[in-house]
């Protein structure tokens, strides 16, 4: 029984030694702020590579909003908690200054040591809000969107409507607003999220202007200055006279018209691409087209500006920890994966591969769909290609504050305009 019990004893060991080593996967950790039908698709990407990858694994924290994940960066920085590998951070229009953080790795940096095969990126040249000046790209895009015009096809139909006609400018879209208030007897003809974004922001773009001078802040920002002349208070003034004639019902930063939209309770929208994913989840039959313009300021409409949030590395971590890093950037960037979350999102496709993956169906499923993509193809100039103003944080809370005295009809446009123009440009400085 002894000799038994030894011979076990070696066989036992033997097999033991004879099994090939499991190598222990490299753990990284990626911190966001996504929520609803965005956190979903991103959880799901996630597990994915989870059971995919054989040498990393990711490890998500959400955060319900920005604000409470920066105080946690700020944390993690200041060494109170480890640090992420990959934080999302909403556009600041200043990317450089934050790619010069000692605690940031800038994105080219990682690929170069890592890079992405066959990765043409789809917004290479309009993607200011993740680029320095030398055009290289300081975070990963994922986030990426753009102001769209949703329009609710079953109220258009009802109202006596082309719905294959959505109004290309905002003269036309106050007609349309008319016959669905008078006709289809809607009462939220439209609304709006992201307001400064879409009321502000791209005015310029799309009407072949600069948003700030000089140059939009691309070459300096040094004496910046808000371009706002006749045409914000002429778009300024018909909004508000929409909203005194209830054409015009609601105007937020939050996503409280999206959803109104998505309930099938609004005809017009609003907002930006990403909230594809909300409206999607609703019960309203859609469209979607390029925001109106103004031809008697430019003969064309221009391109929006690229915006959003991205996913920025953070410096200091080990060789694995990058490589892992590193490799799940590589699989967001495979052309179905890329293809499916811009799909499910309304995220800008990242790479050419991606948006030809998406396939005919998507975009014929949603009417309007391909030519928010394809618009952003033929973009030239400065005014479309973004905006760099320092401490945009501060800046963007006094222009919010300006639209909503405007309509809330405590102050006259012009005043509006000319007192958020003094207040943001001295926050620049």
């Amino acid at each position: 029984m002894k000799r038994l019990s030894a011979y076990m004893a070696v066989v036992g060991t033997t097999t033991f030694l004879a099994l090939p080593a499991v190598a222990q996967k490299t753990e990284i950790e990626v911190w966001h702020s996504l929520s609803g039908q965005h956190e979903t698709v991103f959880n799901d990407l996630i597990g994915r590579f989870n059971r995919e990858s054989q040498t990393s694994s990711v490890r998500v924290r959400d955060f319900s909003d920005q604000q409470k994940l920066q105080t946690a960066a700020r944390e993690a920085v200041a060494g109170k908690r480890e640090k992420p590998d990959l934080v999302q951070l909403r556009d600041n229009h200043d990317p450089q200054v934050l790619a010069q953080h000692k605690d940031v790795m800038p994105l080219y940096q990682l690929l170069s040591k890592h890079p992405i095969s066959d990765a043409s990126w789809f917004l290479n040249t309009t993607t200011a809000f993740v680029r320095d000046s030398k055009n290289r790209l300081l975070a990963f895009p994922m986030m990426a969107e753009v102001p769209v015009m949703f329009y609710n096809i079953d109220l258009f139909q009802n109202a006596g409507l082309d719905v294959k006609q959505p109004a290309d400018s905002w003269q036309d879209l106050q007609a349309q607003l008319l016959t669905l208030r008078n006709e289809g007897r809607s009462n939220c003809p439209y609304v709006s999220s992201d307001q400064v974004n879409v009321h502000l922001e791209n005015l310029a773009p799309l009407n072949r202007r600069l948003f700030v001078t000089p140059d939009n802040g691309l070459k300096s920002t040094r004496n910046l200055s808000l371009n706002f002349d006749t045409l914000y208070i002429r778009h300024m003034s018909l909004m508000v006279s929409w909203r005194k004639t209830e054409l015009f019902t609601s105007s937020t930063e939050g996503d409280e018209a999206e959803l109104a939209f998505a309930r099938g309770e609004c005809a017009v929208l609003t907002a930006g691409s990403g909230a594809l994913a909300t409206i999607t989840k609703g019960n309203a039959s859609f469209g979607v087209a390029p925001l109106p313009y103004y031809p008697q300021v430019s003969k064309k409409r221009g391109a929006p500006f690229v915006t959003g949030d991205a996913l920025w590395a953070v410096a200091g971590q080990s060789a694995a920890r990058n490589k892992g890093t590193a490799e799940l950037l590589a699989f967001f960037s495979k052309p179905v994966i890329a293809a499916e979350w811009h799909q499910k999102t309304g995220f800008m496709p990242l790479t050419d591969a991606a948006l030809r993956a998406a396939g005919v169906s998507f975009y014929d499923r949603i009417p309007g769909a391909r030519s928010i993509v394809e618009q952003m193809r033929d973009v030239d100039g400065v005014n479309t290609t973004g905006f760099r103003v320092p401490n945009y944080a501060k800046v963007k809370p006094i222009l919010n504050q300006a639209l909503n005295q405007a309509y809330g009809d405590k102050t006259s446009p012009m005043n509006a305009l000319l007192e958020a123009k003094a207040a943001a440009e001295k926050a620049m400085r």
